[in-house]
């Protein structure tokens, strides 16, 4: 039986200096985190490359994502949702700077052969 409502848009402080990433559960497995951009993009150069799978809904705000060997980005809006497999390099190249960007992140290992 649950113990606490809790809301996704609560507690956002109105300046985030670092993008704000929570664990809202876990267990095993799988993780759920918020992650609250206001701006940020992965610095220059880098790349995400993770060792498990990730599911992202980006809930408000928009974003734009780049993958590695594809030449065009791919732009998000409120509602859109992707699996990103393990080990597929990409970066976030850009968030709004004039509202939050809120995403919701489901981790979960990867295929074992990754």
């Amino acid at each position: 039986m649950p113990t606490q409502t809790h809301n996704l848009f609560g507690d956002i402080p109105s300046t985030v200096q670092e993008e704000l990433i929570q664990i809202l559960a876990e267990s095993g497995n799988v993780r759920i985190e918020r992650i609250v951009s206001d701006g940020h993009t992965t610095p220059q150069g880098e790349w995400y490359d993770q060792k498990w799978d990730e599911w992202v809904l980006l809930v408000s705000g928009g974003a734009t994502l780049l993958f590695e060997g594809n030449a065009a980005p791919t732009t998000l809006k409120p509602g859109d949702h992707m699996l990103i497999p393990a080990h597929c390099r990409h970066r976030v190249e850009r968030t709004d700077t004039d509202k939050k960007t809120v995403w919701v992140a489901v981790h979960f290992e990867g295929n074992k052969n990754s």
